[in-house]
């Protein structure tokens, strides 16, 4: 008997919205987003006449059947049914025969198939193909239409259309600010490359305003930081009210704000929204009791007339912007030439990382990378840190932001893996087993025509077996010049080198590039296994990559695994391996020795 799995009818429907791109809102997708017409198979044709249809179409997975009311009753796996007439003698004794009698028969183990109506939403559908053990993520399942067949639909666009969402929500938090929500630094560099284009384009001018808030660090320290968050997202609001409907109001980094003035007719209006910023900051705000101004300094520079670079332009106006601080702030000044150029934080940062490289002040960490089964160490992924002589430890994505803005990435990355191919060979010399060792590949360092001559000299300079290596790459890398990056791929490959695709889920995630490049591993996002257990969207999401993984004879690990109840679901999910806070954090190489030794100690 085939399973109704539709949700129960509630009194009156609920309409659920996700956020899509640009944090718009959208309306959830239901499975009718994933339906495709396939003519089905009567109950009353003959199991030769089906046999024909697979043979001569490869593409098909699977086909429904229907009775003589439309409604469905069955879908036929493509591969069961092909294995089945495959025994000798079957297509003599059932190829006359109607399908009905085949599925009838005992020894031909047909499994009930997934009927949905077309109104069920994909989180329900996802929710009934995780319960179902995930069998139907490549035949598919059955959709119907008041019980009448309506099409088909898989688990690779029910995976692609959960993912999308996923993709939406990540890009959110990824581009906008979750203090203030508008806009973060990301988003306005994107903006910012478009905006010259455009006005090259459209005969027009772009202006940049470089806001600061004026003694911000005294209202935190004196109020705390709660109510420095309120003071900023007051800030924000003013901001918002100012500027003109078509600008882009962003906020950098802590109490730096940009509104980016696009379609620019009149540099007057420049002056006069800076102006407007300005005094709209000087009327009170109320806070906890108290009643505080928070003044503004502004700068501002103008595309193309103070520089045709973007990133010179920004710099610009932040020059003009720390003149107005130094004329007694709460005001604004144009840039002019001559105007002294500050050294922001970011900028000293730079030239502290490339000193850092050249004298070789960097660290590298090691994260054990486990099978979720037995616990033996599979491999170690390399993990740049740097410890700053002033600042301490910095964080890498404090880093790494600034060393792919400079150019510094390549550098760096080359540095990441001499280091870690000295360290493999320091650890065979004294007799360590060494499983295989990760190293991420940024996308600037990737796509130099030199880097596979350059792995295969590190590889001959340390005499480290290909075998041991494993690069990270992430989906973006792989989706740009194609052709290109397929051959820097296939020469890489040639070398030995396996291939994994890091962060899988959050970028493109096409099944295409999968088939068409030689990838090895994929791997788990962290975003998609954190709270798994409590999250239903994130259980769907990485049921559905372990399958892909499985139907593609790619291997899986989960990254980012922090509790048991991570690692239970993900093991009787179908990952093999993973890591995470809950075997290892990232440790220094001497730890990281001993860790091993405990580890085998402990699972001997």
């Amino acid at each position: 008997m085939p399973v109704n799995t539709n949700p129960p009818a509630s009194d009156a429907p609920q309409r659920q919205f996700v956020f899509m791109n640009e944090g718009r809102l959208q309306e959830a997708p239901t499975v009718r987003h994933l339906l495709r017409c396939l003519e089905p198979v009567k109950t009353v044709d003959f199991c030769e006449s089906i046999l024909v249809r697979f043979l001569g179409d490869g593409a098909l997975y699977a086909l429904p059947v229907i009775d003589a009311s439309a409604k469905p009753v069955a879908l036929v796996d493509r591969r069961h049914y092909i294995e089945f007439f495959s025994k000798p003698y079957t297509r003599e004794l059932f190829g006359r025969r109607s399908i009905l009698e085949l599925l009838d028969y005992e020894e031909y183990q047909n499994s009930a198939p997934i009927i949905v109506e077309d109104s069920c939403g994909v989180d329900d559908v996802a929710q009934i193909i995780i319960d179902a053990g995930m069998q139907h993520m490549v035949t598919g399942f059955l959709v119907s239409n008041r019980g009448r067949y309506l099409g088909v639909a898989n688990g690779h666009d029910l995976l692609k259309i959960i993912t999308e969402r996923k993709q939406a929500e990540l890009y959110y938090l990824a581009h906008y600010d979750s203090l203030t929500g508008i806009p973060n630094r990301m988003l306005l560099g994107d903006r910012l490359n478009q905006a010259p284009r455009d006005a090259e384009r459209r005969g027009s001018l772009v202006a940049l305003l470089f806001i600061d808030v004026d003694r911000f660090k005294h209202i935190n320290d004196s109020l705390g930081h709660s109510a420095g968050d309120a003071v900023l997202r007051k800030v924000v609001e003013r901001l918002n009210a100012s500027a003109r409907r078509a600008d882009t109001v962003a906020r950098l980094a802590g109490d730096e704000f940009v509104v980016l003035m696009a379609d620019l007719t009149d540099p007057a209006d420049v002056d006069l929204i800076a102006q407007r910023v300005v005094h709209s900051m000087r009327e009170p705000i109320d806070l906890l009791g108290h009643s505080l101004v928070a003044t503004v300094s502004v700068g501002s520079a103008i595309y193309p007339g103070d520089d045709t670079r973007i990133s010179a332009l920004l710099g610009k106006a932040d020059a003009a912007m720390y003149e107005a601080k130094a004329r007694g702030r709460n005001g604004y000044r144009k840039y002019a030439p001559g105007t002294a150029k500050y050294n922001p934080a970011s900028v000293i940062m730079e030239n502290d990382l490339r000193q850092a490289i050249e004298r070789d002040e960097l660290e590298l960490y090691f994260q054990p990378q486990v099978e979720l089964a037995s616990q033996e160490i599979r491999g170690i992924e390399a993990l740049v840190r740097w410890r700053h002589p002033e600042r301490g430890l910095v964080p890498p994505m404090q880093f790494v932001p600034i060393a792919e803005e400079s150019g510094l990435i390549v550098p760096l990355g080359e540095w990441v893996l001499r280091q870690a191919f000295r360290q493999v060979k320091s650890w065979q010399e004294q007799g360590m087993p060494t499983p295989r060792i990760a190293v991420n590949i940024s996308a600037l360092q990737f796509r130099q025509r030199s880097f596979p001559e350059f792995l295969k000299a590190r590889l001959a300079e340390y005499e480290i077996e290909p075998r041991l290596v494993e690069l990270e790459l992430t989906e973006s890398v792989l989706m740009q010049n194609v052709d290109d990056v397929l051959q820097t791929v296939e020469d890489i490959k040639a070398l030995g080198v396996s291939l994994a695709i890091d962060d899988f889920g959050t970028g493109f995630s096409s099944l295409s590039y999968l088939r068409r490049f030689p990838i090895d591993r994929l791997k788990i996002d962290k975003a998609f296994v954190r709270d798994i257990e409590r999250t239903p969207v994130n259980e769907s999401i990485s049921r559905a990559i372990v399958a892909l993984a499985s139907s593609l004879s790619l291997d899986i690990i989960a990254e980012g695994i922090e509790t048991q109840s991570e690692k239970s679901m993900l093991e009787q999910m179908g990952c093999t391996e993973g890591q995470g806070y809950l075997f290892a954090k990232p440790l220094s190489a001497d730890d990281i020795v001993a860790w091993f030794t405990s580890h085998r100690k402990n699972n001997a």
